[in-house]
């Protein structure tokens, strides 16, 4: 999570969505930056506004929330990869030898095993009840927008930053009955994609 306090800008840094380079990119000009632990570095909304937003409240301008939001199943298969990192290999929380259909219906049980919790998009953005609490969302693959906004908000000129954190290659295809599930099952993950894809146009 990144605060620009006279700004009025809150960067929530949702898992998997090239957060890691807007750190980077804008991280020495925040007056706020949590890197460390994870749980403060991707805090999601509801951490945001029971602990951070009271010891920042009353600034120059109102603090607004941005996050960046990835299609579920390209968001689902980014962790897929990503904990195929040979760096995992014999933990419990590594795909190594898993195809992306496996890992997809691990992380539908009710109890995940450790490789395939990963959570929800959704939660990292809305509240107990389910409704959306940040005030600005950007999908993953509309960095000119995000970076457009980003300019104007910061009086700026923000470039799209590198990659940083590529997941390898692999696979993504999924059978259409599994697919179907993973729809049905995380509704409101794809419905809160449609949602902000809708906004952007």
């Amino acid at each position: 999570m990144m605060l620009f306090w006279k700004a009025g800008l809150a960067f929530l840094a949702v898992p998997k969505t090239g957060t890691h380079a807007y750190q980077e990119l804008l991280g020495p000009g925040a007056d706020i930056i949590f890197r460390h632990p994870q749980s403060a570095k991707h805090m999601n909304i509801n951490m945001f506004r029971r602990r951070i937003l009271p010891l920042i409240d009353g600034g120059p301008r109102p603090i607004e929330t941005l996050a960046v939001i990835r299609e579920p199943q390209d968001w689902l298969g980014s962790w897929y990869r990503y904990r195929q990192r040979p760096q995992l290999k014999g933990k419990p929380a590594s795909t190594l030898g898993l195809s992306f259909a496996e890992f997809i219906d691990a992380y539908l049980k009710e109890s995940p095993p450790e490789f395939a919790r990963v959570g929800q998009q959704s939660r990292m953005v809305s509240t107990p009840e389910g409704v959306i609490a940040v005030d600005r969302l950007f999908r993953h693959d509309d960095q000119s927008g995000l970076c457009r906004f980003l300019s104007e908000r910061l009086g700026q000129n923000v470039p799209i930053p590198p990659l940083l954190n590529v997941s390898p290659s692999g696979d993504l295809a999924l059978p259409g009955d599994l697919a179907r599930r993973l729809r049905k099952a995380r509704a409101q993950d794809f419905a809160l994609y449609e949602q902000v894809s809708q906004a952007a146009h």
